[in-house]
């Protein structure tokens, strides 16, 4: 019997309802917490778009994305009917401000129905460029000024550049207070991630160790295989260090980073993770060539398969400059870390698809050992691994079965996969469950969503103030270009690639 601690009754309305998001991501993972247990005992979800649906049509066609896209494959457990029930659609234009009343009609209605107020989401799962008419027309409304239980969602990117998403963020909060806005990343949802929390500060182990004096560098990497997936034209105008850099990199730095908190509250956390962003050390205009990396891929092969490059994909400038590639190093200048580098990588049609964090420690003394142990020594490395191998595995030293000391390097591995039970739950499950029951911890706070542009800014500026001469500079199917592994060399170090079991 399930013991789950469920949200208040709850109104979840999708903007673009019709759209790609919800059909793959979003209903399917409100669809799980029903098939979990996990959805309120009253709840209505309304997509929002301006497509013509019928409610019965428009059932169909999320049941279809769900059978394509959830972690469940299909397995419905017969419990689609009863959910069902729970789904309409409202055929309306965001634009248009008078068909509004539509939204505070449903509400109106659940809570006679309901007999009692219910928390009012609004999801802006729409292009960039829609959300401030979209916010503007919410904020009007009566019911956006209950603080309590009226909360919006909004998508990434968080801007364009840094005067951008300060614009967004005054908007915002012209509108909503700060505790009402969840910016969404959905890495921050992945329970691997998560994980670094618990690993970090539930256990005596790691943290005594968790600093410059005994972890040597950090690497972040974050891996594509594939190619632009037909987003050539927001990828244009968006490059991989605005799409990947900005956002999901630097937040899971600030985990790996952050101080220990007092409390697991949402701001307690938050604050922390400001407080590494606000202590990396900035990048100046001239020394962007020492710090950071970009590349842009060419016409190859990739898996067996001949692909185009990047400048002959549909929706690109034939001369484009847009980087499908990004490394860099970064310092954090406090105590802890005062000296440790942290290397970031990023990437389209890379050899593999691989999201991982490894933490390199310092060399152990070897002067008490004889020299022939010398040839396989290593030092000892955690690795967690988010995508798409979820596992954490710790590299250490054992003597070598014999009547030698030789040492060989072994590794000790938790894999979410092996650990029994259900699958864990995807990203977007354990945000839309937090966003009802407004726990913020894991989404971005404005002053969040400001500092790691300010962090990348500079690199940006430079970038866009001088063009690359040698674009394309890197082949499908490789691990970047030549310079990425310049920047680790120069440092004496070299990029670590995990091997997956099904890249």
């Amino acid at each position: 019997m399930q013991t789950n601690k469920r949200p208040g009754p709850s109104i979840v309305f999708i903007f673009g309802g019709s759209g790609d998001l919800n059909y793959r991501k979003l209903t399917p993972a409100l669809y799980n917490l029903f098939l979990d247990d996990w959805m309120p005992d009253h709840f209505a979800i309304a997509g929002i778009g301006r497509s013509p649906y019928s409610n019965d049509a428009y059932r169909e066609h999320l049941l279809e994305g769900i059978t394509k896209f959830s972690r469940r494959k299909g397995k419905q457990n017969g419990h689609w009917k009863d959910f069902k029930e729970h789904v309409s659609y409202l055929q309306m234009d965001g634009d248009d401000e008078k068909a509004y009343h539509l939204i505070t009609d449903m509400v109106k209605e659940k809570e006679l129905e309901w007999g009692i107020h219910p928390n009012v989401i609004f999801y802006l799962a729409v292009a960039p460029q829609l959300v401030p008419s979209i916010a503007s027309k919410l904020g009007a409304l009566k019911i956006c000024s209950d603080t309590s239980s009226t909360r919006i969602v909004v998508e990434k990117p968080f801007g364009h550049d840094l005067a951008s998403a300060h614009e967004l963020n005054a908007l915002l909060t012209g509108m909503f207070a700060e505790e009402q806005i969840f910016r969404i990343d959905h890495y921050l949802g992945k329970e691997t991630v998560q994980n670094i929390l618990a690993l970090r500060f539930a256990n005596a182990l790691f943290e005594p160790v968790w600093n410059r004096n005994y972890i040597d560098h950090v690497q972040i990497t974050a891996a594509e295989s594939v190619g632009l997936e037909g987003r050539g034209g927001y990828f244009e105008h968006s490059g991989a260090l605005r799409d990947m850099v900005q956002n999901h990199i630097l937040q899971i730095l600030c985990m790996v980073a952050m101080e220990a908190p007092v409390s697991f509250e949402a701001n307690e956390i938050r604050n922390k993770k400001v407080d590494v962003l606000n202590a990396i050390r900035r990048i100046q205009h001239h020394e962007v060539h020492d710090f950071a990396v970009r590349g842009q891929y060419g016409p190859g092969w990739k898996k067996g398969n001949e692909v185009v490059g990047y400048r002959q994909e549909n929706g690109v400038n034939p001369q484009s400059s847009t980087e499908t590639f990004a490394a860099a190093k970064f310092y954090i200048d406090n105590w802890r870390w005062q000296g440790v580098p942290f290397y970031v990588r990023t990437g389209k049609y890379l050899n593999q698809k691989d999201t991982h964090i490894t933490i390199q420690f310092k060399p152990a003394p070897h002067y008490a050992f004889p020299s022939e142990s010398a040839d396989s020594w290593r030092s000892n490395r955690l690795t967690i691994s988010i995508q798409p191998n979820m596992d954490i595995s710790i590299r250490f030293q054992v003597k070598r079965p014999g009547q030698s000391m030789n040492l060989d390097p072994v590794d000790m591995k938790f894999g979410y996969e092996e650990s029994g039970g259900e699958h864990a739950p995807e990203a977007y499950e354990t945000l839309l469950l937090d966003v009802m029951e407004g726990d913020a911890t894991l989404f971005m706070r404005a002053d969040q969503v400001e500092s790691a542009w300010k962090v990348i800014m500079p690199i940006l500026e430079t970038w866009e103030g001088r063009k690359p001469q040698d674009f394309p500079n890197y082949a499908p199917d490789s691990w970047g270009p030549d310079d990425a592994d310049a920047l680790l060399a120069r440092d004496g170090h070299s990029w670590i690639n995990t091997v997956q079991n099904n890249a």
